[in-house]
């Protein structure tokens, strides 16, 4: 009995032990920037508005509200409710939760009872005995326990591997939720900018036909050639050919937009919004690289991939190690119900199982190994990810510096066409210019104002792009994971 003690305490003593590495989240960049020399600290001023890159500063929750549009607010609010792919992700956060509670059940003893009448026909004859065989019946009622102690922490490991999986899937929420608050606001001001491109064309063809019907008049005067219509005629027929894409490319944002608020495009009436609904957000985050590698879901993605192959390695080399199993069974059996719980009819037993390996040909050592370099790989793929949101990044703040330089240019060519159609009324009104001239000038500043309104449009998509890029809201995205946690 004492060396059962001993033998018992000394199991549970060496069950402290975990073979494997220890997780330790990769370091964060030491840099603050993201481009080459420094960032941008502000981008040119447009009619006395620019935009500021506050330095360590993160994106607030809910930032698409910086574009002031109860509109877009409530197209975003939708789609957050009804979006299938989001319930997915979600769906996919709970059964990894219900996976890792299962897990901690190894942690457990496992206790199990039992029932089994049945009716044998007993023969004596395999021992020797030549002695008719009976038949009767066997009442068996039994309970049983087993309970496996992880000496070498294989199991941990495994459910350290659980837990890896919930952190995987909890970011994987909070990137779909990030990737669908992005494509929502995106794709509201893809609309909003066909809608107004579209009207600013109808307007230039209207302009287009007058000039024409006037130099068509002109010809029949005799005051101009055949030519000159001709020119203006295909012209105009350019200008009409833009007019199907436009639309069509219309089309396919709204219904894009049915789609992502979880509503077949028959079924969803797209809300108008124009460009001028939409306000440029003047203060933009620009978080430090060391808070963006904590925040980023796409980031912590490739780290809780690295910490489940981590994991991994600790159970390829628990398995190159003894196994102990403590077990026990205690039960009743009896020919009939009214002996089963008679004392005659009590059997038990107590015992312990020990596996170790001794000669498998280098499988352990092999499937060792290759969690080893399933883990260096993954430690590269998180690397490359890492480099890969940093370009992302300074892509996007590079890209709001230029889209405000394209945007002046265009600013000045709308203000210079502005003010020659202004010059051009006000010689018509006093007869030193024809009516075809004033038409002309309003052609070339509607010209200009498509020019200007595409301008607009992408610099509103570049600054969606920078707090996608920045890991948006992250107490907005990580209040949405806690909601889905079982």
């Amino acid at each position: 009995m004492q060396a059962w003690i001993l033998w018992a305490v000394s199991l549970f003593l060496f069950s402290g032990c975990t073979v494997g590495p220890d997780f330790v989240r990769p370091k964060a960049p030491l840099a603050d920037h993201y481009n080459h020399g420094k960032d941008p600290s502000e981008t040119v001023s447009i009619g006395g508005q620019s935009q500021r890159f506050e330095q360590g500063v993160g994106p607030i929750a809910n930032w698409w509200n910086l574009f002031n549009s109860k509109q877009l607010d409530a197209a975003v609010a939708e789609g957050l409710a009804n979006n299938p792919g989001l319930e997915a992700a979600q769906a996919s956060l709970r059964q990894s939760n219900d996976n890792l509670q299962a897990g901690y059940g190894i942690f457990y003893p496992q206790i199990s009872a039992g029932f089994n009448p049945t009716r044998q026909l007993y023969s004596p004859a395999h021992i020797g005995n030549p002695a008719p065989g009976s038949i009767f019946n066997l009442l068996t009622l039994s309970a049983s326990v087993s309970y496996s102690l992880d000496i070498f922490g294989g199991e941990r490991r495994a459910v350290e591997n659980l837990q890896s999986q919930v952190d995987l899937q909890r970011s994987t929420v909070l990137g779909a939720y990030l990737a669908l608050s992005g494509n929502i606001v995106n794709t509201t001001i893809a609309t909003a900018a066909y809608r107004d491109e579209i009207i600013n064309t109808e307007q230039l063809i209207s302009l287009q036909k007058e000039q024409i019907a006037i130099t068509e008049k002109q010809y029949q005067a005799g005051t101009v050639s055949y030519t000159a219509v001709l020119s203006l005629r295909s012209q105009l027929a350019s200008i009409e050919a833009t007019l199907p894409p436009l639309r069509q490319r219309l089309s396919q944002s709204e219904h894009l937009l049915a789609t992502l608020a979880g509503h077949a495009p028959s079924e969803w009436t797209p809300t108008e919004v124009s460009m001028s609904e939409l306000a440029l957000p003047s203060k933009l985050p620009l978080s430090l690289p060391s808070e963006l590698v904590r925040q980023r879901p796409d980031i912590l993605v490739a780290e809780a991939q690295l910490h489940g192959a981590s994991a991994n390695i600790g159970v390829a080399r628990a398995a190159q190690f003894p196994s102990f199993t403590l077990n026990g069974t205690y039960g009743q059996n009896a020919t009939s119900m009214n002996r089963l719980f008679g004392s005659n009819a009590r059997f038990w037993s107590l015992g312990a199982d020990i596996t170790t390996p001794l000669f498998d040909g280098g499988t352990l050592s092999s499937r060792r190994q290759a969690a080893i370099d399933a883990y260096q790989q993954s430690l590269a793929l998180y690397r490359q990810t890492v480099l890969a949101t940093f370009a992302q990044v300074a892509d996007t703040v590079r890209a709001l510096e230029h889209d405000a330089e394209t945007m002046q240019a265009e600013s000045h060519s709308v203000q210079a066409s502005e003010e020659l159609l202004h010059l051009a009324r006000i010689n018509y009104q006093t007869g030193t210019a024809n009516f075809q001239q004033v038409l002309a000038a309003d052609i070339q500043y509607h010209q200009a104002k498509l020019g200007y309104l595409q301008a607009q449009a992408q610099r509103l998509q570049d600054t969606t792009a920078l707090f996608v890029a920045l890991g948006g809201g992250w107490d907005a995205v990580d209040e949405l994971g806690k909601q889905n946690r079982p």
